[in-house]
C-alpha cells in the first residue's frame, strides 16, 4: 500500500528580503522567544516588524520636521485670520506704554 503525500507551498515576497544575524543577552533571546510565541509570529519576524515601525516612525518624524521647518509662518506668530486682531493690540500696547505690571513684581 503506498500513501501519496501533497505539499503545497505559497511564499510571496514583495520586495527583496535580506537576512541579518544580532548579538543579544541569552535573557533578551529568551524573553523574545516567549513574546513572538504569544503573539503568534517568529522572534525573526518580530524583530523586522519593530524594525519596519521604527522606520516608519523615523520618516514621519522627518516629514513633519520638514513641514515645520517650510511653513511661512514658522514661530512668527497666530494665523492669518488673527493676526489683524494681534496688531491692533500690540500697537494699544505700545501706545500705553506696554503692559501693566504690579509694584512688587509680581505677575499679573
Amino acid at each position: 500500500m503506498q500513501h501519496e503525500i501533497s505539499v503545497a507551498r505559497i511564499s510571496c515576497t514583495i520586495g527583496a528580503v535580506k537576512n541579518l544575524t544580532i548579538t543579544v543577552e541569552d535573557s533578551v533571546l529568551e524573553w523574545a522567544r516567549v513574546e513572538a510565541a504569544r503573539r503568534g509570529t517568529s522572534v525573526s519576524r518580530m524583530v523586522g516588524d519593530f524594525m519596519a515601525e521604527m522606520m516608519q516612525r523615523e520618516d514621519a518624524y522627518e516629514r513633519a520636521y520638514l513641514a515645520w521647518r517650510t511653513d511661512e509662518r514658522g514661530w512668527q506668530g497666530p494665523a492669518a485670520a488673527d493676526a489683524p486682531e494681534m496688531q491692533a493690540r500690540s500697537a494699544s500696547l505700545k501706545r500705553a506704554g506696554g503692559p501693566k505690571r504690579p509694584k512688587n513684581g509680581a505677575a499679573a
